[in-house]
């Protein structure tokens, strides 16, 4: 049924009949005068890789010149895009500490450290209230909160442990406009993003002597799968008059890990076109 609607959409869309103003929308095109980012030899890990989002910052990273490798439960997606890409991919359930800690020590042992950590991995799981379950509330946490402190622990006891290997280092965690914003049936979903929200600012604190900065984004409506078949609507409620794409937060990935950037700290940048600060009233 999903996919009829979105045919339907489509078919509007290309006939010039979607709903909404007829407003020409801003292109999400590349625009002359695009900084295009080289890093030294950077290492950067990034969970939940293989599609969406972390896709995209795993590409933006691999076209820094960046060393990348990532993890994901899609072996299907994670093969496709490393071979696109020519980052490392390791088939991991993050839910399972064991697993993902197995991998962090495979990198440490290859490459002798990572400078970047994305923590992307999520589920969304919403269900009514009255209808869910409380493994269904504790697997959303262990998937999008539990990896964030896993890795950040992990990276510092390897740097604890080896002070003075480096100076530099940047962990990142996606996190969401819904940390202060909810729907109904979303509760372990705004939990698990609060929790990533105050977890970035308590890591900021605890690794600063490590040289490692810590910040988190919170991405709004980012449409990665079907694009076009988005109306005028759509696009226009936002004041930046489109919905964003997975683009938009790889860009602030990259742009966070700029050394330059080390003053950038303990912060949650916001990429949802204006969406938050906008008064609705229905």
């Amino acid at each position: 049924m999903a996919d009829n609607y979105l045919e339907r959409k489509m078919e509007d869309y290309r006939s010039g009949k979607s709903v909404g103003s007829k407003t020409k929308r801003l292109s999400t095109m590349s625009k002359p005068g695009t900084i295009n980012v080289k890093f030294p030899s950077r290492r950067v890990f990034i969970t939940g890789g293989a599609s969406g989002i972390g896709r995209a910052i795993v590409a933006a990273f691999r076209k820094a010149d960046c060393r990348v490798a990532f993890c994901d439960i899609d072996t299907k997606a994670g093969n496709a895009t490393a071979q696109a890409t020519g980052a490392q991919f390791y088939p991991v359930d993050v839910r399972d500490v064991d697993a993902l800690e197995a991998c962090l020590a495979r990198l440490l042992d290859a490459w002798g450290d990572i400078d970047v950590i994305v923590n992307n991995v999520g589920v969304g799981g919403f269900v009514p209230l009255v209808e869910s379950k409380i493994e269904d509330f504790d697997n959303v946490l262990a998937t999008n909160l539990r990896p964030v402190f896993v890795t950040s622990r992990r990276l510092a006891i390897h740097r604890t442990k080896n002070v003075g290997v480096a100076t530099y280092g940047r962990i990142i965690n996606i996190c969401s406009t819904r940390y202060l914003q909810s729907e109904a049936g979303t509760e372990g979903y705004a939990a698990s993003k609060g929790g990533v929200a105050s977890l970035t600012h308590s890591l900021m604190m605890s690794l600063a002597p490590l040289g490692i900065t810590v910040n988190c984004i919170s991405p709004g409506w980012i449409e990665n799968a079907e694009y076009p078949a988005l109306t005028d609507a759509d696009h226009l409620q936002h004041p930046s008059r489109r919905v964003g794409n997975a683009e938009d937060v790889a860009r602030m990935c990259v742009f966070l890990a700029m050394p330059e950037n080390d003053f950038i700290n303990g912060e949650n940048m916001v990429i949802d076109g204006g969406m938050t600060h906008k008064m609705i009233y229905v």
